[in-house]
């Protein structure tokens, strides 16, 4: 074939030689991508709501950990999906966007749907870019998937203006796709010596290592260094929890039987984070630390740190080997065994006194969830008020790798909700639990019938509580009216609401049944605005001052 019979034409017989095997979006009206997908292509999952469908193709991203493609019409819709876009960047999502556009002959006419889309969505993505000639299109499809996947991962945008649609296009051989070499740092101005010499280490991990962890070289790095493991919201999954030297999350979301591990530890070494303030929250300031990233742009200039610019899992197995004739300390190993235990004797001793309590609380809604779903199961979360429960180790414990996936320090509201398709569609062997609040639900409704007319099997599991739990105890804290400003006044959903914990182990159990024959399952569960995860009773304290939006800051 010498030509293409169009830019879309193009577009779909590159995600083949990609290995695109799905996307998501809403095309524009004049519907050129179809004719392409139908001559063969890619699963297209076509959503009502363009935000939806970037969320969508992001969690297919971060759980796939290759590139989610989203196809979009012009104007409006570009600009609904810059809340995607903004999340993907936030979360490092190797995302690739296309775009319809206005012609160049009719460009500052006052066109129909006419926008600056480039003007729009650089500030929220690696590269921005409009395709104005027939034989730019193969090389800039090339490079928006080698610049989404390389360095820190992140969303591209590709315009693709609609004359292209109805244009040949000059056809090649498409080029292999890019070997991303480890990265081996050649020198480390002293970092290694700083972990030889750490009687007290905590080994940080971030969600930059998400997917470069599989075969647990964290946890013998920890093991050979006698260290404690801790990780940011969006790392969860890259160690297995029930590691024995595994003790929660770090900062914001840190447990309190943690706190004489962070009082004497003397090294954090933290690898595939950025140490935004969310994850350094209570640190001590004198707090030595080594940062290990593979993107420059990806480390923290915020603290005095030695720094190593490489790729993070490389490091840690030449650190195991450099480490090996290094005793751990001995006593540092039984601090983290007792923190352990102290942990998960706290979480149930509370879980005891929240059964004897005749309310049904979310804390027994994850330990029902832990005792039902196998495994190998994906928790989906939010960030409201009630569902940040699911950022409190032990009562929620990553089981296996990739098994939690939750929104960026954006926290968007409905990410969760959304994301959840397409982390089933990366996962399809795997269950999948969106773990939502109402509020986060409601902005998802446009697209539970996308979801489930495409057969995708994700249990909802939504807490009811009546809207923005996390603005209604933000508006309490301030004394303000609840009638002028009804943060949690949304009516009760349609369908049955648990109240009774002796339901909620049966409804889930069958949800999850069900699912996986039918597609989508809504589990309610009723819950009270007052039921807040621990650290979290004074919302216009120090807690509130780091949080954002209608959700809470999530560490990367």
């Amino acid at each position: 074939m010498d030509c293409f019979p169009s830019a879309w034409h193009a577009v779909v017989d590159h995600l083949g030689a990609a290995g695109v095997t799905v996307l998501f979006g809403l095309p524009g009206d004049d519907l050129a991508l179809l004719p392409a997908l139908d001559a063969g292509g890619p699963r297209l999952v076509l959503c009502r709501d363009q935000r939806n469908a970037v969320f969508m193709a992001t969690g297919y991203a971060v759980q796939s950990g290759a590139p989610g493609v989203c196809v979009l019409g012009k104007g409006p819709a570009v600009a609904n999906a810059v809340t995607g876009l903004a999340e993907a960047r936030s979360g490092s999502a190797p995302l690739v966007v296309l775009s319809g556009g206005i012609p160049a002959e009719h460009r500052g006419s006052g066109a129909f749907q006419e926008l600056d889309h480039l003007g729009l969505v650089a500030p929220v993505v690696k590269w921005a870019h409009r395709v104005d000639h027939p034989s730019r299109v193969l090389p800039a499809l090339e490079k928006a998937f080698l610049v989404a996947r390389s360095g820190a991962p992140g969303p591209v945008y590709l315009e693709i203006p609609d004359d292209l649609g109805s244009i040949e296009v000059p056809a090649r051989p498409w080029s292999p796709p890019p070997v991303l070499a480890r990265s081996v740092p050649p020198r480390e101005d002293g970092a290694l010596d700083a972990v030889r010499a750490a009687e007290r280490p905590v080994v940080l991990v971030g969600g930059g290592m998400r997917h470069r962890a599989a075969d647990g070289v964290v946890e013998r790095f920890a093991d050979a260094l006698g260290a404690a493991v801790v990780c940011t919201a969006s790392g969860r999954g890259a160690v297995l929890e029930d590691h024995p030297s595994f003790c929660g999350l770090s900062g914001l979301y840190a447990p309190a039987a943690m706190a004489p591990l962070w009082e004497t530890t003397d090294l954090v070494i933290a690898v595939g984070s950025r140490l935004e303030e969310t994850a350094t929250f209570g640190w001590r300031p004198d707090l030595p630390v080594v940062q290990v990233n593979r993107d420059a742009a990806e480390l923290s200039t915020e603290h005095p740190c030695a720094r190593i610019v490489g790729d993070g899992a490389d490091v840690l197995d030449r650190w195991t080997r450099a480490v090996a004739d290094r005793p751990p300390n001995a006593d540092w190993r039984a601090a983290i065994r007792r923190c352990r235990e102290d942990l998960h004797a706290g979480a149930e001793a509370e879980l005891a006194r929240m059964r004897a309590d005749p309310r049904l609380h979310v804390a027994e809604v994850l330990a029902a969830i832990d005792a039902v779903v196998p495994p190998s199961r994906v928790l989906v979360q939010e960030n409201g008020l009630q569902d940040m429960w699911s950022y409190a180790f032990p009562y929620h414990v990553c089981r296996s790798r990739g098994g939690s996936v939750v929104p960026s320090e954006q926290t968007s509201l409905g990410f969760g909700a959304a994301a959840a398709a397409g982390v089933r569609l990366a996962a399809p062997d795997r269950p999948v639990i969106a773990f939502v609040g109402d509020g986060a639900y409601t902005l998802f409704r446009s697209d539970v019938d996308t979801v489930r007319r495409e057969g995708i099997g994700v249990v909802y599991v939504v807490l009811c509580n009546g809207g923005y739990g996390w603005l209604h105890a933000q508006r309490a804290g301030r004394g303000l009216d609840a009638q002028r400003y009804p943060f949690a006044a949304d009516p009760p959903p349609d369908g049955p609401v648990i109240t009774d914990r002796a339901r909620l182990e049966d409804a889930l159990r069958e949800a999850v049944v069900t699912s996986e024959r039918r597609g989508v399952v809504t589990v309610h569960v009723a819950v009270e605005l007052t039921d807040t995860p621990p650290g979290i009773d004074e919302p216009d304290g120090d807690f509130a001052a780091a949080a954002g939006g209608t959700g809470h800051a999530v560490q990367r």
